[in-house]
């Protein structure tokens, strides 16, 4: 499971309204940046808040062979949250999950930007025991 996450809140996003308002152009920026680096995206399922008349925000979710990529956006305060977990299993794919996430973070253009990187699956598994309860 090691691998690495990437979470990021971008704020006052200065990009043109319709990635914030339109999830079939949300999905498609989603599936462009998870392919430039060679990410394999294996399904996808976005939601459009709102109507047609009046549109919300959007959300989605690509799923990849190496784990996954969630979007939430917020137009009426301009902030979208990303969430990329890429795993590293048989390559390491680090470079591949700061890639996707550095493109749609320029694609947003947020004025303000909180960011974290987590590497996850680093440390020493724990021995099992023989009356090891739930996690």
């Amino acid at each position: 499971m090691h691998g690495l996450h990437l979470i990021a809140e971008l704020h006052d996003c200065r990009c043109d309204e319709q990635l914030l308002f339109d999830a079939a152009a949300l999905r498609e920026l989603c599936l462009a940046v998870c392919a430039e680096p060679g990410l394999t995206p294996l399904g996808t399922l976005f939601h459009q808040f709102g109507s047609a008349a009046r549109p919300a925000g959007a959300t989605g979710a690509v799923v990849l062979a190496e784990s996954h990529l969630a979007v939430h956006t917020w137009p009426e305060t301009r902030a979208v949250t990303l969430d990329l977990y890429v795993c590293n299993f048989s390559q390491d794919n680090s470079a591949a999950a700061r890639r996707a996430g550095q493109r749609l973070i320029e694609a947003f253009a947020p004025t303000r930007l909180v960011r974290r990187e987590i590497e996850r699956g680093t440390s020493a598994p724990v021995p099992a025991t023989a009356d090891a309860g739930p996690c």
